[in-house]
């Protein structure tokens, strides 16, 4: 049974002008111990819908629509309290700046160890004990002599790692990670990679991966959610997408990326640029920078439709189209 079941959600922004659809009906689910990646570009909707699961959407943003599930339970419609104590517990996070999740006030043991007494119950001694190994687990160095540094005193990749144990430190069985490497040098980048597979895979926790970096998606998902003007355009195994995509916007993503087998002249580009939430045209919304369309694709909006080990929202994989 999977983890997380996100069902048909729906985010909406009541404005002056009407109500903004930004997140128009995206269903997927991630089973515990499995990395799912959500790429696309930016406005997508990818960070909107991490915001949601974690119950964190900026007023006056709203779930309008559909309904998300934890471990069979409905966490959508909870009290902002009763959120409060799901996320770290159940649910952690990890954002793209470490330095707007770790308080500059207070040295980092001090952060862990509040966090892990407010989850687990332990005591100073045990919570500390546990802080440090946590900090180890991460790959700080020197962590028992560290543990009472303060954020500043920690380089970028350091605090990312340091970001990453409080995310775990209370052991929830979901992450929403918002693009956690892209603050990072590339090296460093590899290192954050290769420690959040290794701690999924220990603990069994599910992760949903946000980026618009598809080598980092291709590096460390099982299956990826290729999003476009806030709809799910193709979501399968990572492989398959990467190699075979069967969407003509996932086929241009992969295009873009540089090949170290295949020498080329120019990388692939997409003409044009995503609909503002204002003009997100009828039918498919790629409809107008995509070669492959045609008039089906300008007035209907295709669901998710099989496409080989895939599922891609495109008219091309509708039988006798």
């Amino acid at each position: 049974m999977a983890l997380l079941d996100v069902e048909n959600l729906t985010i909406e922004f009541p404005t002056r002008r009407g109500t903004l659809r930004a997140i128009d009906g995206v269903s997927f689910a991630i089973d515990p111990g499995e990395v799912l990646g959500v790429v696309g570009e930016s406005g997508a909707g990818k960070s909107l819908t991490g915001a949601a699961i974690i119950g964190l959407l900026e007023p006056p943003g709203r779930v309008a629509g559909g309904r998300i599930m934890l471990d069979g339970k409905r966490i959508d419609d909870l009290s902002q309290e009763r959120m409060r104590a799901i996320r770290g517990r159940q649910i952690g996070a990890i954002f793209q700046d470490p330095l707007t999740t770790l308080n500059p006030l207070y040295s980092i043991g001090r952060q862990l160890v509040e966090t892990i007494q407010t989850h687990l119950g332990l005591s100073d001694r045990d919570a500390r004990a546990r802080a440090i190994k946590w900090l180890e687990d991460v790959g700080i160095p020197a962590a028992r002599q560290r543990i009472d540094a303060y954020p500043h005193e920690f380089s970028g990749g350091m605090r990312q790692r340091v970001v990453i144990a409080l995310a775990l430190c209370a052991e929830p069985r979901l992450l929403i990670a918002d693009e956690p490497t892209t603050a990072l040098d590339v090296s460093i980048q590899a290192q954050i990679i290769a420690l959040l597979k290794r701690i999924t895979r220990e603990h069994g926790t599910a992760v949903m991966l946000v980026t618009h970096d598809m080598g980092v998606i291709a590096e460390t998902a099982d299956r990826v959610a290729v999003m476009y003007a806030g709809r799910i355009a193709e979501i399968g195994p990572v492989r398959d997408v990467v190699k075979t995509p069967a969407h003509p916007y996932s086929e241009g993503l992969m295009g873009s990326i540089p090949s170290l087998e295949h020498r080329v002249e120019r990388l692939r580009q997409i003409d044009g640029a995503m609909p503002r939430l204002t003009a997100i045209p009828a039918g498919c919304a790629f409809n107008p920078r995509c070669p492959a369309v045609f008039d089906r694709c300008r007035t209907e909006r295709p669901e998710l439709l099989p496409a080989g080990a895939t599922r891609a929202a495109c008219w091309l994989h509708a039988g006798g189209r």
